[in-house]
């Protein structure tokens, strides 16, 4: 066993991560990043056209990857220990800074925003190199990184010289780089702790469904009537079934699928596509639904215009559609169910433009707790085994 002063020797630089259970420094960090999720839901809102769904949609994922870093970064070092801390609440501010630049990351603040990410990102990279001293395959990752990070950040600080297409193009030429980078570099160096990652990607999931929640609020503008409470209800009612539908069994049959990974190239492969890609699917539906709910709530009785009425039945049909790739991505199994009913809901979105807004939601919301209800029936007893097989306080006998 090491002694103390060796296991803490690191304290000016970066101690391990040893215990698996998210900390109260990570939940406080993730804080910021729901403000940074209400902004994009506000920069869409403020502009409800098809070029402001895509610069919203561009936002976020910018946001999303280097939140991402933080996440990997996070599952290798101990957040809480020596001046990993105190980094950690500069790249909060600076993360803080980013979200408020974002309603106008498109205009006067763009360069603000790029330079905002580029403090954010720098922090990450060098708590990682502190925390691979000794690991040269950490080490040569950890600098793929940086070259795929430096890449992207540039490339924002160059879009803020421009505008319109020419911007956007370089926006998304970024994004692009920036989340390939993983696949030229490598995975083999990274580490992993799966109970952590698993835990950490839960949470913020939760964190962008309150935002959903924030959203109808919002919408109200601290008015309420009867049109209003009924949208209120349909809202909560739609963010619980979004819910279940990925804490019901799905985070926890994928949690103990990464777990029993073979450690190395197939589990950080394993965490890196389903995790790290694949809930930007997730987040960007509900960030999407929050968008509809939103403009649902001031405007109940009208017909929703194109915009919103793609954000709200095509944010569930994107949440859908990232649920049955995390599935795909984690037991090789198509579910024809969450699939067939994302088609239908994007096939309803020139209807939704021709009914009360109201209506709209209450039939979203019907047909995904149908859904649920026909999957639940088809569980039928194996749904209880699977839950207590797959809980992280089930533990087989030693």
């Amino acid at each position: 066993m090491e002694s103390s002063a060796s296991s803490h020797g690191s304290r000016l630089g970066a101690a391990r991560r040893e215990g698996e259970r998210v900390t109260p420094l990570e939940l406080f960090f993730d804080l910021v990043f729901v403000l940074a999720i209400t902004q994009c839901t506000a920069l869409m809102a403020a502009d409800p056209t098809w070029s402001g769904l895509l610069q919203g949609l561009l936002v976020l994922g910018v946001l999303w990857w280097a939140w991402v870093g933080y996440a990997w970064l996070t599952s290798v070092i101990d957040p809480e220990e020596g001046a990993v801390r105190l980094v950690i609440f500069a790249a909060m501010a600076s993360l803080l800074i980013a979200a408020l630049c974002v309603p106008d990351a498109f205009g006067g603040l763009a360069l603000t925003f790029a330079l905002a990410i580029g403090f954010f990102r720098v922090a990450h990279i060098a708590l990682f190199m502190l925390a691979s001293p000794d690991d040269d395959a950490l080490r040569h990752s950890v600098l793929g990184l940086a070259a795929s990070t430096a890449v992207a950040v540039l490339l924002l600080a160059a879009a803020s010289l421009f505008d319109g297409l020419a911007q956007g193009a370089l926006w998304a030429l970024a994004l692009l780089l920036d989340m390939a980078g993983p696949y030229f570099f490598g995975t083999d160096g990274w580490k992993l702790v799966p109970g952590h990652f698993a835990e950490r990607h839960g949470l913020i999931l939760i964190i962008a469904l309150g935002e959903s929640i924030v959203a109808i609020g919002v919408g109200a503008a601290g008015v309420l009537d009867f049109g209003m409470g009924v949208v209120a209800v349909l809202g909560v009612s739609l963010a619980a079934a979004l819910w279940w539908t990925y804490f019901d069994v799905v985070a926890l049959i994928s949690a103990r699928r990464l777990s029993e990974a073979p450690v190395g190239r197939v589990q950080n492969a394993l965490a890196r596509d389903s995790y790290s890609y694949i809930h930007l699917i997730l987040i960007a539906g509900i960030v999407l639904v929050a968008l509809g709910l939103k403009t649902t709530i001031g405007h109940a009785d009208e017909h929703l215009h194109d915009v919103p009425a793609f954000a709200l039945l095509g944010g569930v049909a994107f949440y859908l559609i990232g649920l049955v790739a995390f599935r795909l991505r984690h037991v090789q199994t198509l579910n024809r169910h969450r699939l067939g009913l994302a088609i239908a809901l994007l096939i309803l979105v020139p209807v939704a433009t021709a009914i009360p807004a109201w209506t709209s939601l209450a039939i979203v919301v019907l047909l995904v707790w149908a859904m649920i209800a026909f999957e639940h029936r088809g569980y039928g007893p194996s749904r209880d085994q699977l839950r207590r097989e797959a809980s992280p306080a089930h533990q087989e006998p030693a």
